[in-house]
């Protein structure tokens, strides 16, 4: 979907602040907030792309003004009020209104491999690739309200396949409960100038990973 969280090519946001010596967590909260991540998902409250959606979802004023981890805990709140795990007024109160329904424990030693992965969507599935390492593409310009995982600044622009992934569950689909739909993944190649215009540098690229329904030959 089109939406504040793309941002990608967008001007007039400032400059990008760096903090020296940043820690990886400024607030306790933020701390807690991260380690729901890991049971919420080993549960089957989300896959990472609802989550991805649900933090797309946010009011646009409300994103630019909250943190990263208050990014995540919307998503949270959000997918576990779509998912009937919690009512608004548990939320407000803080606490469980009865009983809390029991869900198995995610061990403490899984969770390292668990981050590890990246939660990564690769399927073991016998799908025929489009596209091969050196084809000329052209990504559809397609503006879904739902979820996509094309960059708006890609859009209708010339790349390369660079390097073909494997096959991934496509997220477009999975962000909204159709099925894996599974296809190939490409790292595509697209040159500074091709996205930005003849003022950008020849020597930059950028490498965006995109899937067979996100591209035509060119």
């Amino acid at each position: 979907m089109n939406g504040i969280h793309d941002l990608g090519g967008m001007h007039g946001h400032g400059a990008v602040r760096h903090e020296a010596d940043e820690p990886v967590f400024h607030h306790d909260w933020e701390r807690r907030v991260f380690g729901l991540f890991a049971p919420c998902f080993a549960a089957g409250l989300f896959n990472v792309d609802e989550f991805r959606h649900a933090i797309e979802r946010m009011d646009p004023a409300e994103y630019l003004r909250s943190s990263y981890y208050e990014h995540w805990l919307h998503a949270l709140e959000t997918l576990a009020l779509e998912k009937g795990v919690v009512t608004g007024e548990e939320l407000r109160m803080g606490r469980a209104a009865g009983t809390a329904r029991a869900t198995p424990a995610l061990a403490a030693a899984a969770v390292p491999a668990m981050l590890a992965q990246g939660a990564s969507a690769r399927v073991d599935k016998k799908v025929k690739a489009k596209f091969q390492e050196g084809d000329m593409v052209v990504v559809k310009n397609v503006n879904p309200p739902t979820h996509t995982r094309v960059p708006r600044y890609v859009r209708d622009k010339l790349g390369c396949i660079d390097r073909v992934h494997g096959v991934f569950v496509f997220p477009d689909s999975a962000a909204h409960g159709k099925g894996d739909k599974p296809q190939y993944c490409y790292s595509v190649y697209f040159s500074a100038q091709e996205l930005w215009g003849s003022r950008a540098s020849r020597n930059d690229a950028v490498y965006v990973d995109l899937w067979d329904d996100h591209l035509v030959s060119a």
